[in-house]
């Protein structure tokens, strides 16, 4: 069933916007939550769980791309088939050669290798691994296609009016289309039909046959009483976010979807989330002025710099994850094979933005491929992924394109 998708002019901010914002979010103070990522596929949505209040929304009807935010409603079927005892978590799944061939990010299990029900779970909440959820969708619909279908009926009855489902992972299908409301409306059904298995998507990292699988969502880490849920991002969709988080007793879901980077759609969550609890009262976690804010540079992509602050919580303190760090795969005499390249590690990161940086040396140009906006442990998995694949990979501090120390 073609869809058109026809996406509203949403608010561009100019670069001075951009550097109130980040100025608001590292002093902590409140924040207007407009449509200030400036994409014309920017969506926005914020309710509260318990009773389904509205209380904000931007373009929250218009038709997106969910990207890996499809996993959600696979992760809801599983959750609807354990519960029915139609499997088991320790459950041997099939991965076919099929499954297999999906393009990463993925487990790497081979064609005819299996893995447990609940490996494929964390393989999903962490990795977002495309090979473990082919694999589950095949296991409960027969073929990939027919458990679509099935997926696209289950949304339409939990409410989702808007969405249908192609595929089990959200890899890129143009008449794969949901909404902000429908995926917060996913989220809230997460949360109160499984609420032991939603437990799965606070998970910060898994080791998996000795890798170590770690969670694209920084809001677990950087966002006080962030507990998921979900990170997603193709070309057509831009970045993708839902979030929940709880304070107070209080419950927010959070939809961003079309951020232009990856640490832009993660602030503008934190000032979503900010003003929603700022609406119904409830205080929010104090933090520390910061003591210095962070070197903001005079481009409209300046949202995605992260800086690393205490922050003040009831218990232990954490430290935001800084996404200063980056991989860089190669250096290429033509700058098609590196734009090539630095896509192609882009997709197994699962994050950060891909780069080409030219280098002139003894009269001769070559092109650098990198990928740059990751934390220190995003990137140095990123380079073990990829020396499992042979591939050259090294560390860089992206900020200043040094390579860093291993």
């Amino acid at each position: 069933m073609p869809v058109c998708l026809r996406p509203p002019r949403c608010m561009t901010w100019s670069i001075s916007g951009v550097v109130a914002l980040l100025t608001a979010v590292f002093l902590a103070l409140p924040l207007p939550a407009a449509a200030q990522i400036g994409s014309d596929r920017y969506s926005s949505f914020v309710m509260e769980a318990r009773t389904g209040r509205v209380i904000s929304a931007v373009n929250p009807d218009e038709l997106r791309h969910p990207a890996s935010l499809t996993k959600m409603m696979t992760l809801y079927m599983v959750f609807e088939a354990l519960r029915d005892r139609r499997v088991a978590l320790q459950q041997r799944v099939r991965v076919s050669a099929y499954a297999a061939s999906m393009p990463p990010t993925k487990l790497g299990v081979p064609p005819g290798g299996r893995l447990t029900v609940e490996e494929a779970i964390m393989g999903l909440v962490t990795r977002s691994a495309n090979d473990a959820a082919a694999a589950l969708g095949e296991m409960l619909g027969g073929d990939e296609t027919r458990f679509a279908r099935i997926m696209t009926l289950r949304a339409r009855a939990l409410g989702m009016r808007q969405t249908v489902f192609r595929n089990a992972s959200g890899l890129p299908d143009g008449d794969q289309v949901t909404t902000a409301r429908d995926m917060a409306t996913l989220a809230r059904r997460l949360q109160s039909d499984f609420p032991q298995q939603y437990k799965y998507f606070a998970t910060t990292s898994y080791r998996f046959r000795g890798q170590v699988l770690r969670n694209h969502n920084h809001l677990l880490e950087a966002y006080p009483g962030a507990d998921g849920i979900k990170t997603g991002y193709i070309d057509a969709s831009g970045y993708n976010l839902v979030g929940s988080a709880v304070r107070g007793n209080v419950r927010l879901i959070g939809v961003v979807m079309g951020a232009a980077r990856g640490g832009e759609r993660d602030l503008h969550m934190m000032a979503l989330l900010d003003q929603g609890y700022e609406k119904l009262d409830v205080p929010l976690t104090p933090r520390p002025p910061a003591s210095r804010l962070p070197t903001l540079v005079s481009a409209a992509h300046a949202a995605s710099a992260m800086v690393a602050e205490k922050i003040s919580t009831p218990g232990p303190a954490t430290t935001r994850r800084v996404a200063s760090w980056g991989v860089q795969v190669g250096a290429f005499s033509r700058e098609a094979a590196a734009r090539r390249a630095a896509a192609e590690a882009r997709r197994i990161a699962d994050g950060g933005e891909s780069r080409v940086a030219p280098v002139v040396a003894n009269r001769k140009a070559s092109y650098r491929a990198q990928v740059i906006g990751l934390s220190r442990a995003d990137a140095q998995s990123t380079c073990t992924a990829l020396a499992r694949r042979k591939q050259p990979c090294m560390l860089i501090r992206a900020e200043a394109g040094q390579v860093a120390s291993r």
